[in-house]
């Protein structure tokens, strides 16, 4: 007979929070995105918090855009809104073997996935406005897909063709689609409409 699997039990519980701003679910979100099916609650509350932790700096969580968000606040308030996007379907918990993981919603995803575009955009502004002729793009190999479509209409939408050098490196490295989605950038940014 196999052994039963004592899951460990999560109460939700967000308090007085009744709604939350939506820069603050932004930064919720953002912040779960190094713990989505790795995991849960309270090491969120420890990188929103911008704890000191021993986990979160083996993990590199200290890394997060949003590490310190919340400093101000303790850790109960912190996972009280935590709970509060949980309650109102931006995140959800799914269990691994015992233990309660985060993953996102639809709806959280959707944010997120706008979020990190946004961020990644950013960081090939800051690559192209440091001069460097040779672009390492290997990092965006094996991201979600979703996320890299929005990310390449962002940089098609801007219409400027300083991105170009950028995605002849990126397209060198990585798969199939993602390398034909790339091209018909590269061709709408030289106004090579296919």
């Amino acid at each position: 007979m196999s052994k039963r699997v004592r899951k460990v039990s999560v109460q939700l519980d967000a308090g007085d929070v009744s709604e939350l701003p939506f820069d603050e679910i932004k930064a919720v979100l953002r912040g779960a995105d190094d713990l989505i099916m790795r995991g849960g609650r309270n090491l969120l509350a420890k990188i929103l918090k911008g704890s000191r932790d021993k986990k979160v700096f083996e993990l590199n969580l200290d890394r997060s855009p949003v590490y310190g968000y919340f400093h101000h606040l303790t850790i109960k308030e912190i996972t009280q809104k935590i709970d509060w996007v949980i309650i109102n379907g931006y995140l959800a918990i799914e269990y691994d073997y015992r233990l309660p993981l985060l993953v996102y919603m639809p709806k959280g995803w959707k944010i997120e996935m706008n979020t990190y575009s946004d961020e990644l955009l950013q960081e090939f502004n800051k690559m192209l406005e440091g001069g460097t002729k040779h672009f390492l793009m290997t990092s965006l190999k094996d991201k979600n897909r979703e996320l890299i479509w929005m990310l390449l209409d962002k940089v098609g939408a801007t219409g400027d063709s300083k991105y170009i050098p950028l995605l002849e490196s990126w397209e060198k490295v990585d798969y199939k689609k993602v390398r034909q989605r790339i091209n018909q950038v590269i061709d709408s940014l030289k106004g090579n409409f296919v």
